[in-house]
Protein backbone atom coordinates (compact mmCIF):
# COMPACT_ATOMS: atom_id res chain seq x y z
CA UNK A 1 0.00 0.00 0.00
CA UNK A 2 1.17 3.16 -0.92
CA UNK A 3 1.54 6.05 1.93
CA UNK A 4 2.72 9.28 1.49
CA UNK A 5 3.80 12.39 3.40
CA UNK A 6 6.20 15.76 2.92
CA UNK A 7 8.69 17.21 4.79
CA UNK A 8 9.71 20.79 5.01
CA UNK A 9 12.98 21.63 6.66
CA UNK A 10 13.28 24.92 8.50
CA UNK A 11 16.34 25.42 10.80
CA UNK A 12 18.49 23.44 13.28
CA UNK A 13 16.20 20.63 14.40
CA UNK A 14 13.42 22.09 12.99
CA UNK A 15 10.61 20.04 10.74
CA UNK A 16 7.56 19.78 9.57
CA UNK A 17 5.84 16.32 8.23
CA UNK A 18 2.59 16.76 6.57
CA UNK A 19 0.57 13.53 6.32
CA UNK A 20 -2.96 14.10 4.71
CA UNK A 21 -4.87 17.21 5.94
CA UNK A 22 -2.16 16.79 9.55
CA UNK A 23 0.70 18.74 10.06
CA UNK A 24 3.37 17.70 12.98
CA UNK A 25 5.60 20.22 13.59
CA UNK A 26 9.23 19.82 15.24
CA UNK A 27 11.44 21.92 17.49
CA UNK A 28 10.12 24.95 14.76
CA UNK A 29 12.79 27.84 15.75
CA UNK A 30 13.29 30.71 13.56
CA UNK A 31 16.76 31.51 14.70
CA UNK A 32 18.36 33.97 17.15
CA UNK A 33 17.49 37.62 16.55
CA UNK A 34 14.52 36.10 13.41
CA UNK A 35 17.47 34.99 11.22
CA UNK A 36 15.05 32.50 9.57
CA UNK A 37 13.90 34.54 6.11
CA UNK A 38 10.13 35.90 6.30
CA UNK A 39 9.25 33.83 3.32
CA UNK A 40 10.50 30.61 5.04
CA UNK A 41 8.35 31.51 8.43
CA UNK A 42 5.67 29.29 9.39
CA UNK A 43 2.28 31.78 9.12
CA UNK A 44 -0.83 31.47 10.96
CA UNK A 45 -2.54 31.97 7.71
CA UNK A 46 -0.22 29.28 6.32
CA UNK A 47 -1.33 26.77 9.53
CA UNK A 48 -5.48 27.28 7.88
CA UNK A 49 -5.30 25.19 5.78
CA UNK A 50 -4.64 21.92 8.19
CA UNK A 51 -7.31 20.08 10.02
CA UNK A 52 -5.26 19.19 13.11
CA UNK A 53 -1.83 20.45 13.90
CA UNK A 54 0.66 19.06 16.52
CA UNK A 55 3.10 20.78 17.80
CA UNK A 56 5.93 18.63 19.65
CA UNK A 57 8.78 20.58 21.94
CA UNK A 58 11.53 17.81 23.16
CA UNK A 59 12.77 20.41 25.20
CA UNK A 60 13.49 23.53 26.76
CA UNK A 61 17.02 24.72 25.16
CA UNK A 62 16.14 28.15 23.12
CA UNK A 63 17.35 26.16 19.83
CA UNK A 64 14.40 24.00 20.59
CA UNK A 65 11.91 26.43 21.61
CA UNK A 66 10.50 29.39 19.78
CA UNK A 67 7.44 31.13 21.86
CA UNK A 68 6.39 32.12 18.47
CA UNK A 69 4.38 28.33 18.28
CA UNK A 70 2.44 29.58 21.40
CA UNK A 71 1.04 32.53 19.75
CA UNK A 72 -0.72 30.24 16.97
CA UNK A 73 -3.00 28.75 19.56
CA UNK A 74 -4.49 32.55 19.34
CA UNK A 75 -5.66 32.52 15.56
CA UNK A 76 -8.45 30.02 16.66
CA UNK A 77 -6.33 27.01 14.77
CA UNK A 78 -6.75 23.29 15.66
CA UNK A 79 -3.83 23.13 16.99
CA UNK A 80 -2.00 21.02 20.03
CA UNK A 81 0.82 21.11 21.90
CA UNK A 82 3.12 18.13 22.80
CA UNK A 83 5.69 18.58 25.50
CA UNK A 84 8.59 17.26 27.66
CA UNK A 85 6.57 16.45 30.77
CA UNK A 86 9.29 19.08 32.90
CA UNK A 87 8.04 21.74 30.42
CA UNK A 88 4.75 23.92 31.53
CA UNK A 89 1.53 23.61 29.48
CA UNK A 90 -1.47 25.28 29.40
CA UNK A 91 -4.90 23.55 28.48
CA UNK A 92 -4.70 23.12 24.93
CA UNK A 93 -1.84 20.91 25.29
CA UNK A 94 -0.25 17.38 26.83
CA UNK A 95 2.71 16.47 28.69
CA UNK A 96 4.77 13.25 28.15
CA UNK A 97 7.08 11.69 30.38
CA UNK A 98 9.74 8.98 28.79
CA UNK A 99 7.99 6.20 27.66
CA UNK A 100 4.48 7.70 27.99
CA UNK A 101 2.16 7.13 25.09
CA UNK A 102 -1.23 9.13 23.88
CA UNK A 103 -3.48 8.04 21.68
CA UNK A 104 -4.06 11.36 19.91
CA UNK A 105 -6.85 10.47 17.92
CA UNK A 106 -8.10 7.10 16.12
CA UNK A 107 -5.06 7.36 13.33
CA UNK A 108 -2.44 9.03 15.60
CA UNK A 109 -0.84 8.35 18.49
CA UNK A 110 2.45 9.41 20.33
CA UNK A 111 5.43 7.90 22.41
CA UNK A 112 8.03 9.58 24.28
CA UNK A 113 11.22 8.41 24.78
CA UNK A 114 14.60 9.61 27.51
CA UNK A 115 16.70 12.01 26.05
CA UNK A 116 20.65 12.09 27.10
CA UNK A 117 20.16 15.80 27.39
CA UNK A 118 17.31 17.54 28.47
CA UNK A 119 13.38 16.64 27.56
CA UNK A 120 12.44 13.43 25.31
CA UNK A 121 12.53 12.55 21.77
CA UNK A 122 9.12 11.70 20.16
CA UNK A 123 7.92 9.16 18.49
CA UNK A 124 4.96 9.47 16.19
CA UNK A 125 2.36 7.07 14.20
CA UNK A 126 0.45 8.83 11.75
CA UNK A 127 -2.30 6.92 9.12
CA UNK A 128 0.63 3.77 9.46
CA UNK A 129 3.58 6.35 9.01
CA UNK A 130 5.93 6.00 11.60
CA UNK A 131 8.29 9.41 12.41
CA UNK A 132 11.30 9.91 15.06
CA UNK A 133 12.32 13.42 16.26
CA UNK A 134 15.19 12.70 18.19
CA UNK A 135 15.32 15.93 20.27
CA UNK A 136 18.58 16.09 21.56
CA UNK A 137 19.07 12.57 22.01
CA UNK A 138 22.42 11.62 21.18
CA UNK A 139 25.49 10.01 22.23
CA UNK A 140 27.20 12.91 23.50
CA UNK A 141 30.69 12.95 24.53
CA UNK A 142 33.69 15.30 23.06
CA UNK A 143 36.01 12.55 21.96
CA UNK A 144 38.98 14.90 22.85
CA UNK A 145 38.37 16.69 25.75
CA UNK A 146 36.23 13.92 27.45
CA UNK A 147 37.89 11.31 29.95
CA UNK A 148 37.21 7.25 29.38
CA UNK A 149 34.90 7.24 32.32
CA UNK A 150 32.82 9.95 30.80
CA UNK A 151 32.81 8.60 27.28
CA UNK A 152 31.73 5.06 28.86
CA UNK A 153 29.07 6.97 30.87
CA UNK A 154 27.25 8.73 27.96
CA UNK A 155 27.76 5.69 25.68
CA UNK A 156 25.76 3.88 28.59
CA UNK A 157 23.14 6.89 28.95
CA UNK A 158 23.07 6.30 25.22
CA UNK A 159 22.77 2.24 24.49
CA UNK A 160 19.97 2.29 27.63
CA UNK A 161 17.44 5.10 26.30
CA UNK A 162 17.84 3.48 23.15
CA UNK A 163 16.81 0.10 24.54
CA UNK A 164 12.94 0.64 24.32
CA UNK A 165 13.61 1.33 20.70
CA UNK A 166 14.27 -2.02 20.11
CA UNK A 167 12.00 -3.63 17.56
CA UNK A 168 10.20 -0.35 16.75
CA UNK A 169 9.89 0.20 13.27
CA UNK A 170 10.43 3.88 12.23
CA UNK A 171 10.16 5.34 8.50
CA UNK A 172 11.98 9.20 9.12
CA UNK A 173 13.80 9.92 11.80
CA UNK A 174 15.62 13.13 11.93
CA UNK A 175 18.68 13.04 14.59
CA UNK A 176 21.43 15.06 15.65
CA UNK A 177 24.63 15.36 14.00
CA UNK A 178 26.49 17.99 15.45
CA UNK A 179 30.99 19.02 14.51
CA UNK A 180 31.63 20.42 17.69
CA UNK A 181 32.06 17.17 19.65
CA UNK A 182 34.86 16.68 17.43
CA UNK A 183 36.29 13.06 16.51
CA UNK A 184 33.60 10.89 15.75
CA UNK A 185 31.06 13.43 16.18
CA UNK A 186 28.21 11.06 14.28
CA UNK A 187 28.98 7.97 16.16
CA UNK A 188 25.41 8.53 17.75
CA UNK A 189 23.73 8.85 14.34
CA UNK A 190 26.04 6.10 13.03
CA UNK A 191 24.93 3.65 15.57
CA UNK A 192 21.04 4.87 14.87
CA UNK A 193 21.20 4.14 11.88
CA UNK A 194 22.55 0.52 11.84
CA UNK A 195 20.31 -0.74 14.99
CA UNK A 196 17.37 1.04 14.11
CA UNK A 197 17.41 0.38 10.75
CA UNK A 198 15.03 4.04 9.74
CA UNK A 199 14.01 3.77 6.17
CA UNK A 200 14.97 7.62 6.10
CA UNK A 201 17.30 9.32 8.12
CA UNK A 202 17.61 13.00 8.44
CA UNK A 203 20.61 14.85 9.93
CA UNK A 204 19.93 17.92 11.70
CA UNK A 205 21.39 19.87 14.48
CA UNK A 206 24.89 20.79 12.14
CA UNK A 207 25.37 23.96 13.33
CA UNK A 208 24.96 26.02 10.37
CA UNK A 209 27.23 23.84 8.59
CA UNK A 210 25.58 21.77 5.71
CA UNK A 211 28.59 20.50 4.70
CA UNK A 212 28.27 18.33 7.67
CA UNK A 213 25.06 17.33 6.77
CA UNK A 214 25.90 16.51 3.23
CA UNK A 215 29.12 14.61 4.05
CA UNK A 216 27.35 12.29 6.50
CA UNK A 217 24.83 11.74 4.12
CA UNK A 218 27.02 10.43 0.91
CA UNK A 219 28.95 8.18 3.97
CA UNK A 220 25.79 6.83 5.87
CA UNK A 221 23.76 4.99 3.81
CA UNK A 222 22.94 1.76 3.99
CA UNK A 223 21.09 -0.86 2.24
CA UNK A 224 17.97 -0.40 4.63
CA UNK A 225 18.36 3.36 5.16
CA UNK A 226 18.37 6.37 2.96
CA UNK A 227 20.47 9.49 4.33
CA UNK A 228 19.05 12.52 3.51
CA UNK A 229 20.55 16.22 4.15
CA UNK A 230 18.19 18.84 3.93
CA UNK A 231 20.22 21.74 4.09
CA UNK A 232 18.91 25.17 3.01
CA UNK A 233 15.37 26.58 5.10
CA UNK A 234 12.02 25.92 3.06
CA UNK A 235 13.80 22.95 1.54
CA UNK A 236 10.90 19.93 0.72
CA UNK A 237 11.32 16.38 0.88
CA UNK A 238 8.08 14.23 -0.73
CA UNK A 239 8.27 11.30 0.14
CA UNK A 240 6.28 7.66 -1.06
CA UNK A 241 6.28 4.65 0.69
CA UNK A 242 5.73 1.15 -0.25
CA UNK A 243 6.44 -1.92 1.39
CA UNK A 244 9.79 -2.59 -0.80
CA UNK A 245 10.39 0.90 -2.49
CA UNK A 246 10.98 4.79 -1.54
CA UNK A 247 10.28 6.96 -3.70
CA UNK A 248 11.73 10.79 -2.77
CA UNK A 249 11.68 13.96 -4.50
CA UNK A 250 13.47 16.70 -2.79
CA UNK A 251 12.44 20.44 -4.10
CA UNK A 252 15.12 23.17 -2.98
CA UNK A 253 13.74 26.55 -2.47
CA UNK A 254 14.59 29.15 -5.38
CA UNK A 255 16.97 32.24 -4.38
CA UNK A 256 14.13 34.29 -3.85
CA UNK A 257 11.13 32.60 -2.32
CA UNK A 258 8.50 35.24 -2.94
CA UNK A 259 8.83 35.61 -6.60
CA UNK A 260 9.69 32.10 -7.72
CA UNK A 261 7.98 29.04 -8.32
CA UNK A 262 10.28 25.98 -6.81
CA UNK A 263 11.96 23.70 -8.42
CA UNK A 264 13.12 20.37 -8.36
CA UNK A 265 16.90 19.14 -7.23
CA UNK A 266 19.01 17.32 -9.45
CA UNK A 267 18.18 14.37 -7.44
CA UNK A 268 14.61 13.06 -7.65
CA UNK A 269 15.45 8.41 -7.38
CA UNK A 270 13.97 5.84 -6.66
CA UNK A 271 15.52 3.18 -3.87
CA UNK A 272 14.79 -0.45 -3.50
CA UNK A 273 15.17 -1.02 -0.09
CA UNK A 274 16.09 -4.59 -0.47
CA UNK A 275 19.67 -4.00 -1.89
CA UNK A 276 19.13 -2.91 -4.86
CA UNK A 277 22.49 -0.48 -6.46
CA UNK A 278 22.16 3.24 -6.14
CA UNK A 279 23.33 4.90 -8.99
CA UNK A 280 23.40 8.27 -7.30
CA UNK A 281 25.58 6.39 -4.64
CA UNK A 282 28.98 8.46 -6.50
CA UNK A 283 28.67 12.02 -6.37
CA UNK A 284 31.67 14.77 -7.21
CA UNK A 285 30.73 17.01 -4.61
CA UNK A 286 33.79 18.57 -2.76
CA UNK A 287 33.66 18.39 1.52
CA UNK A 288 35.40 19.72 4.12
CA UNK A 289 34.53 18.84 7.54
CA UNK A 290 37.92 20.21 9.12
Amino acid sequence: MEKQLKIVYYYNSGFSVQVGSTLFLFDYWEGENRSLSASVRIRPELLKAYERIYVFISHAHPDHLDPVVYTWAKEGLPITYIVSSDMPIGTIGKRLAPLQEKQLTQDIWVKAYQSTDLGVAFLVEAYGLRIFHAGDLNLWHWRQESTLREIEAAEKDFYDALEPLKNERIDVAMFPVDPRQGLMYDAGANHFILTEKPRVFIPMHWQDRPEVAIDFARRAKTAQTEVLALVKPGTVANLTFTDNLLDIHVIEPPKDLEDLPPTPMRRPALYDLNGEADPFQDTDLPVDIH
